[in-house]
């Protein structure tokens, strides 16, 4: 039943649930909003920012508040299970940002929370709210292409990402390139094929190398190959290693399609809107958490480059503002979007360790493994 406003709760007040939380100050159906997190000063500063009518440094505390109707979980990646499990266990409608969990069985726990419940719970992959990805979809369902026998995907990330990801916990076991960030053109080629006979991958071979981030806790890369039901191939390979005076900021993404009866070749690298300047370029206008900034001046930069978008002088732009505002939507009227689902996001998860497992016992990995299966010794 479609409602006029609705009560928000976002538990996580760092880059991403400031930018969520700023959004849904714009909405017009926002009628409570409450803020949570440990970092006091975060806390406060987007509670000020915001107008929040609520804060707390206990997330318990938030969810069981009666104005709430929705949770936005941004909390760091090993923190989320708890606050999706408070956030399900009071019925509330879930927005997660990826992953469920950084524990394959744990995030099995939060799916079957979330199903037993029956919470509509969603989770964050930005690029299904960009133009591209959606225009290309559609035209692959359409058959303009044919019979899809091979996907070949490439991600680049400047290493900014993973030092400042690991850089906010202790526990880096998980935290490689394909669970934090290479999920996210996983689930952008997925969902190209959603839908589609006989392109659910079976079975993954990987390699990884950590010449450069070894010392921080993670790989540099994860190079794969899928085999599909229909014996389709889909090359699926990231380094999160780039310099840090890489060009792109954040992200830098190609994926090439061929099917039986055409091609379709999808450039999301942001080298059409390059910036050269004699002034160094922080790293905040990329990703820069918890006041990061590279330790060399970037001279050049491929502008749109952070894929969630980016901060203005009229406010937040890009495609989680539409992802974003999306979702309040579908909380307010109950309609049906394209977000990925709980069951999307678990699966996503049991990929991406699947190729780390590969990578790690240099043997392909049959899918869909049990999550135990995936844990490290």
């Amino acid at each position: 039943m479609a409602k006029d406003e609705f009560g928000l709760a976002v538990i996580g007040c760092g880059t991403i649930g400031r930018v969520r939380a700023e959004l849904a100050r714009e909405h017009p159906g926002l009628g409570w909003l409450g803020v949570c997190d440990i970092d006091e000063r975060a806390r406060e500063g987007l509670a000020k920012d915001t107008a929040a009518d609520f804060h707390t440094d206990d997330f318990h505390d938030l969810v069981e508040r009666p104005e709430v109707d929705a949770v936005i979980v941004a909390t760091d990646e090993n923190w989320h299970v708890e606050p999706i499990l408070a956030g399900a266990e009071h019925g509330h409608r879930l927005f997660i940002e990826k992953p469920l969990a950084t524990d394959p069985v744990e995030s099995a726990r939060v799916l079957k929370a979330i199903e037993d419940h029956g919470v509509d719970a969603v989770v964050g992959y930005t690029q299904r709210f960009r133009r591209r990805f959606i225009t290309s979809r559609q035209r692959i369902l359409e058959g303009a292409i044919g019979d899809v026998t091979t996907v070949v995907t490439r991600a680049f990330m400047n290493r900014m990402v993973p030092i400042a990801t690991l850089a906010r916990t202790k526990e880096h076991r998980n935290l490689t390139p394909m669970v934090v960030s290479g999920t996210h053109s996983l689930d952008a080629c997925l969902w190209l094929l959603e839908g589609i006979e006989g392109k659910q991958p079976v079975e993954v071979y990987a390699k990884s190398g950590d010449r450069v981030l070894g010392e921080y806790g993670t790989k540099d890369n994860t190079l794969a190959i899928f085999t599909l039901a229909d014996g389709s191939l889909w090359s699926m390979n990231i380094s999160w290693a780039l310099p840090a005076t890489w060009p792109g900021a954040v992200y830098g993404l190609q994926i090439g399609i061929v099917g039986t009866s055409g091609a379709l070749d999808i450039e999301d690298t942001h080298r059409d809107l390059v910036l050269a300047s004699e002034v160094g370029q922080s790293a905040s206008v990329g990703y820069a958490p918890n006041d990061y900034d590279t330790p060399i001046p970037r001279h050049v930069d491929f502008l749109g480059s952070k894929p969630f978008g980016d901060d203005t002088s009229i406010g937040f732009w890009g495609p989680m503002r539409e992802e974003t505002m999306t979702w309040f939507n579908r909380v307010l009227s109950g309609r049906p979007t394209h977000h990925a689902t709980a069951a999307d996001g678990h699966r996503n998860l049991l990929v991406t360790m699947a190729m780390d497992k590969s990578a790690r016992i240099g043997k392909p990995v049959e899918l869909m493994p049990d999550p135990a299966a995936l844990l490290i010794d």
